[in-house]
């Protein structure tokens, strides 16, 4: 039973050291969106954080504050979903294809 319990305590410290690994991986990524004919461009890192934006002197001025507002959001917003979803997979290939219990999510 001793064996078997260090065994799995040594696949869980792996399992953390990939997973810590991971974080910083993502942490470093850089994720664009560009919406709007390229009137609007985001980046986030894999954490999320917004790094850069450009917003094209057309869609300034238009004078359309709301619609530079929304591609502005739809920007960032796809863009995360992009760190996200890149997060989700590196996630897969860690654990083997297991999820991660309800609710518990990268960064930990």
């Amino acid at each position: 039973m001793m064996k078997n319990l260090g065994g799995m305590m040594k696949k869980v410290q792996e399992l953390q050291g990939k997973m810590e690994a991971l974080q910083e991986d993502m942490a470093n990524r850089n994720f664009t969106s560009s919406v709007g004919g390229g009137a609007v461009s985001a980046t986030v890192t894999g954490k999320g954080v917004v790094t850069n934006m450009v917003i094209s002197a057309d869609a300034c001025s238009s004078g359309d504050t709301e619609l530079l507002a929304d591609l502005v959001m739809l920007a960032v917003n796809t863009a995360k979903s992009d760190a996200d979803r890149a997060q989700e997979e590196a996630m897969k290939e860690v654990t083997g294809g297991l999820p991660l219990p309800p609710g518990m999510k990268l960064p930990f």
